[in-house]
């Protein structure tokens, strides 16, 4: 089995929700890691905005996030240019993903090709 977790919760708007939402994305991607399943994690949509704040020593998904950060396959670029968080992206060290060039956007992933290659996917 090999899963995707993909994190489309939105840290301006979401409040607790929100969070809960990320750490429970982030909690699962973790558990895979520990039961040896290999896995990626995606944000997605507003979801971009959280390469801005994941890496802030402070923040209380920082810990969570350090322990599965090499699992991180990046952010929609798309929706990275949509909801405005390409430049914190670029400057946290996030990877622009582009697999699925939807017209009008600069790419998204492909949830297709993830499926084709194995992965579950889960979304939070």
């Amino acid at each position: 089995m090999k899963a995707a977790i993909i994190i489309f919760s939105d840290p301006s708007h979401g409040g607790d929700e929100a969070l809960g939402r990320a750490f429970n994305g982030l909690a699962a991607a973790y558990d895979f890691k520990q039961q040896g399943t290999e896995v990626s994690i995606y944000f997605q949509g507003a979801g971009t905005r959280w390469a801005a704040l994941v890496g802030k020593a402070d923040h209380p998904l920082h810990p969570l996030y350090q322990a599965v950060e090499e699992l991180v396959a990046g952010v929609s670029c798309g929706c990275a240019d949509v909801f405005g968080a390409r430049e914190e992206a670029e400057k946290n060290g996030f990877s622009l993903i582009t697999d699925n060039r939807v017209p009008g956007t600069s790419g998204l992933p492909s949830i297709a090709q993830l499926s084709q290659q194995g992965y579950s996917v889960f979304s939070f």
